[in-house]
């Protein structure tokens, strides 16, 4: 009997210690994935060379101004500690003549005790939580076995500021990143019991946050409670990166994510970051916020982030292998779609020759990012109903410190003689009425648009179909004395202009002139075509800047920049009380093609443009799209009405006068349903919507159940059998 009992008080521990050694051994096996992935980084001995060549007798290195800690410096310190990582990364690197080099091994052990004498902590909470846990953290993983134990124990205060009690541990973005950088270093202390705690915080950061900070239910993700869209920013490499990452490292572990969670990132790369990149492949600069005003590189984004997921995860396998493929240069684009991401106010809208967006603000959100240290401070009216288009994707590469930053794509703008400053950027939305109606393959939007910088006002409205989108503005007032523009486009000039003047084709000199009667222009494989003829500013030119002038950022190139830009636009005179505008905008077309479209304007009849109503329709296509700003009626097609009894967002596509779909939506949000009335008779219902038949008027009320809560403001669409 004391055997059986000596052996029952044995088996929990037996258990405990195999428990103990498989989590070891998982331990053991994550952190060879992280250093490996560390080591990725190609050792290049000229760089090692550099580095050393820099550094001092005391550890410092030459060319850091260690006294200035404040935000606008941007941290130059991060340098010292990243330059110790590259060192160590070279020491462990068996392919470097510097595997294992005493010398090498002396400077970092200098380096680091150079740091932790000084301990530099940055003005900006990021440097200190963030960026010196991250190299040093790392520094740890790839050599910090064969530092002095002291030396190693001094670091770690500072890497322990990445903590979940920090100041920037928030949920979402920087919560992941921050507990990642402790989940590193508690694999580097070997504390599996911590570890187990921290990868479960990890774990549960993949949800919906709407309302709040992170994903939003269309998958638009908000770093702050400002509202502002920070999806190619925060939400793709401080969340969805820095999750898949971690998928990675544990899958196949005890520590692995459920399959659900996984699967839930999936949904968020394919519906949420890819739809807001050009084809999926590039960096969108509409989604940029302050960062629009650094340079930047132009090349497709990786697809290692794709790789890791498909570890883990067989779910929508095809539709990320067409990613991967797209980003390898071994497929063109040939996805054609429209989104609207309604929590963000931001519409998207591709085919496989071109990508547009239009960014936009409520009442519901803020316009913009406020230049937290310093860049973007040239950034307020970037949300002013923005509308870039792209073929290739680098129609917009850097050309921001010659921009005019008063004439915005799409916007329509107050001439100030100077922007406000860069407090006064981030403003209050003014108007609810703003929206889009899409089926995921066409849409329309509508912004209700009132300036909170100079209360400018214009009813503005974009309506895209397959190969053209039409471009309406009316009711357009302004009371400063000052002119007010609505920019059709600028962007990088890459070839000559040609135009329809008075019915006769003609080059356009480079310059900058106003032009009267013009029917169309076309730049750069894009046609502009204007339903009457019309007077356009156009300017050609060489435009001239600097980096510096766009930033408050210290240590940024002051060297004069020159590039040729193309700039479109309509001025409406100063003190406007109600101008208008429309234009039809032709994406990847020929001279000849334009011209030979341009007198039936392809298709597209603008049924009106007024503050009631805007609307139009494609004959070819046989799609009526219609923002009503009150109750109206309108004619789509020879004895066919629209009715609706309130404001909304209608889309209709007939066949032979009969209606065989119907898209609506309330860009307002204060609506329960959507009642519209359309000529002819249909008996139709499904679950979010029933008719009602007026035989003896032959008409049919559809009554529209409408999404609510945090599905309000996306569109509803029926099938009519």
């Amino acid at each position: 009997m004391k055997a059986i009992h000596r052996w029952l008080l044995a088996v929990p521990i037996l258990i405990l210690s195999v428990s103990f050694c498989l989590a070891q051994n998982d331990l053991k096996l994550i952190r060879e994935r992280i250093v490996a992935d560390l080591m990725t980084t190609k050792s290049v001995d000229s760089q090692v060379e550099s580095i050393l060549a820099k550094m001092n007798d005391d550890g410092s290195f030459q060319g850091i101004n260690y006294a200035d800690l404040s935000r606008t410096a941007s941290f130059p310190h991060g340098g010292h500690t990243r330059d110790l990582v590259y060192l160590a990364k070279a020491y462990k690197n068996k392919s470097s003549k510097y595997y294992r080099n005493k010398q090498v091994k002396e400077q970092i052990i200098s380096g680091l005790n150079y740091w932790v004498k000084n301990d530099f902590v940055g003005d900006n909470w990021h440097d200190n939580q963030i960026t010196t846990p991250t190299n040093l953290g790392n520094l740890m993983l790839v050599i910090g076995d064969e530092l002095p134990k002291d030396l190693v124990a001094k670091a770690q205060p500072m890497i322990g500021r990445a903590n979940m009690n920090a100041s920037g541990a928030r949920p979402s973005g920087d919560r992941i990143v921050i507990a990642g950088i402790l989940a590193k270093n508690l694999l580097f202390q070997n504390d599996y019991q911590a570890f187990d705690k921290i990868i479960k915080i990890i774990e549960g950061e993949m949800k919906f946050a709407t309302g709040e900070r992170g994903m939003q239910h269309d998958y638009s993700f908000h770093h702050r409670v400002d509202r502002v869209n920070n999806t190619s920013s925060y939400g793709y490499g401080k969340y969805a990166n820095a999750y898949g990452e971690w998928s990675y490292y544990v899958a196949g572990t005890r520590y692995a994510f459920a399959k659900e969670k996984i699967n839930h990132l999936v949904d968020y790369y394919l519906d949420g970051i890819y739809k807001q990149m050009v084809y999926g492949i590039y960096e969108d600069i509409s989604v940029k916020n302050r960062s629009i005003s650094g340079k930047a590189t132009f090349q497709p984004q990786s697809t290692l982030e794709i790789e890791r997921l498909l570890v883990s995860t067989d779910y929508r396998k095809a539709e990320l292998a067409d990613i991967i493929r797209l980003r390898r240069g071994e497929a063109k684009p040939s996805a054609s779609f429209a989104k609207f991401f309604w929590q963000t106010e931001h519409f998207v809208f591709q085919r496989p020759r071109f990508y547009t967006t239009v960014r936009m603000f409520s009442t519901r959100n803020r316009n913009m990012e406020e230049p937290y240290n310093g860049p973007g401070k040239l950034t307020h009216h970037r949300a002013d109903g923005t509308n870039y288009l792209m073929l290739k994707g680098d129609e917009y590469h850097n050309i921001w410190p010659v921009y005019n930053w008063q004439k915005i794509s799409g916007t329509t703008i107050l001439q100030k003689p100077q922007l406000p400053g860069p407090n006064d950027i981030q403003k209050e939305g003014l108007t609810d009425f703003v929206g889009a109606v899409t089926d995921g393959v066409y849409g329309a939007v509508v912004f209700d648009f009132k300036s909170p910088h100079d209360l400018v006002e214009a009813k503005k409205s974009w309506f895209f179909f397959d190969e053209e989108f039409v471009c309406l503005g009316t009711d357009i007032k302004s009371k400063p004395d000052m002119p007010v523009v609505t920019t059709v486009n600028q962007v990088l000039m890459r070839s000559d202009v040609r135009m329809m003047q008075e019915g006769a084709r003609k080059s356009v000199p480079k310059g900058s002139r106003t032009l009267d009667k013009v029917k169309w222009v076309h730049h750069d494989r894009i046609g502009y075509i204007f339903p009457q003829p019309a007077t356009v500013g156009l300017s050609n030119q060489t435009e001239t800047g600097r980096w510096s002038d766009i930033t408050d950022q210290k240590n940024i190139s002051r060297e004069l920049v020159s590039e040729e830009v193309f700039a479109l636009w309509f001025n409406h005179g100063n003190k406007p009380t109600g101008a208008s505008y429309q234009y039809i905008v032709v994406p990847d077309v020929s001279e000849q093609q334009l011209a030979e479209s341009a007198s039936t304007n392809r298709s597209i009849e603008i049924l009106a443009n007024n503050a009631e109503v805007q609307a139009v329709r494609h004959s070819k296509l046989g799609i009526t799209q219609l923002a009503f700003y009150k109750a109206g009626t309108m004619e789509i097609e020879k004895g066919v009405n629209v009715s609706m009894d309130s404001q909304g967002m209608a889309m209709l596509k007939m066949q032979g006068g009969r209606l065989k779909e119907l898209t609506v939506a309330d860009p307002s949000r204060k609506l329960n349903r959507i009642m519209l009335s359309v000529t002819g008779t249909y008996k139709a219902k499904g679950d979010n919507y029933r008719t009602l038949v007026d035989e003896e008027h032959n008409s049919t009320l559809f009554i529209v159940d409408l999404p609510q809560r945090v599905y309000s403001g996306k569109s509803v669409h029926l099938k009519v059998e």
